[in-house]
């Protein structure tokens, strides 16, 4: 039985680096019908077949894993949007960091394309995510600013970048580590939308440890989220919920709550409120929808 990284999953293939190098495996039939099985990250043990082919035939034991995108083992995600062009969205920038809060995995938020607007609008959106607690560092890649900063922070860390299609995911990797040969895109200028030019996410190595980009996306559903934890993944919220009346405490219809008291007070960002009382309605939604089903 041999040992080693799943550093990219596409067609049905894992691409397994070992100490003797990267095999290719297919995956047992069984485990196929397991949802996440195997993705992008996880260590698994595998063996030759008498045929030739190596085959997983099991998945070791995750330290964390993230559904969006399908990841294991990550020391940190790269949330990854542009100040513009297309232009910022703080509830899917909340709804992937409450993804990644989830699932215990350290989160940083990297503004691109900070060359096409002015400081002050940079200073809007960075300053949000400061006074929640997280990181956030602003870049250009045409101007190629800010890339030494986060380069340092990654230096030996599994990291994933992930965020909406035409936020320059792609080049942002290119401009980090010269030489990663990755299709990058422009946004299309009649529907304003980023091509996916990444299909998979595949982990490279990157001083020390792996970088990896991930395939974009329009929209991110909150499905797999219950309601009555959201709040745990908003993280400012913990600094002020002792002053609720009620617990717990849903932060939204109650009389006597900290969380909103720290909204009123310019605590705790407006928009952060908005987006965690906006994804609360979705899963109710979607939970809805579930139902009638």
């Amino acid at each position: 039985m041999t040992s080693g990284r799943i550093i990219k999953n596409f067609n049905g293939y894992y691409y397994v680096e070992t100490d003797n190098g990267i095999v290719t495996c297919k995956i047992k039939g069984k485990m196929k019908q397991e949802r996440f099985s195997a993705v992008t990250g996880d260590m698994v043990e595998f063996q030759k077949n008498p045929d030739g082919e190596s085959m997983i035939t099991k998945v070791l034991p995750r330290r964390n894993f993230m559904e969006r995108p399908a990841m294991a083992n990550l020391d940190c995600v790269v949330i990854a949007f542009a100040c513009c062009d297309p232009d910022f969205s703080y509830l899917l920038a909340d709804k992937m960091l409450a993804f990644a809060e989830r699932a215990g995995i350290e989160a940083v938020l990297c503004l691109n394309k900070t060359d096409l607007v002015s400081e002050d609008e940079l200073n809007k959106i960075a300053d949000v995510y400061k006074l929640a607690g997280y990181r956030v560092f602003a870049v250009s890649t045409f101007n190629n600013t800010g890339l030494d900063e986060l380069k340092a922070y990654l230096n030996g860390k599994i990291s994933a970048f992930a965020g909406p299609s035409g936020v320059g995911k792609s080049s942002m990797l290119n401009a980090l580590q010269p030489g990663i040969a990755l299709q990058t895109g422009s946004v299309s200028e009649k529907i304003g939308r980023g091509r996916h030019t990444t299909r998979y996410a595949q982990l490279l190595p990157f001083n020390g440890g792996y970088l990896a980009d991930t395939p974009g996306f329009g929209n991110l559903l909150a499905e797999n989220i219950d309601a009555r934890e959201l709040y745990k993944y908003f993280r400012e919220f913990k600094d002020f919920e002792h002053d609720c009346k009620f617990m717990p405490c849903t932060h939204t219809h109650e009389p006597v709550c900290g969380v909103k008291n720290a909204v009123q007070a310019g605590q705790i960002a407006a928009s952060r409120y908005e987006s965690y009382l906006a994804i609360l309605d979705e899963i109710k939604l979607l939970k809805e929808k579930s139902g009638k089903r």
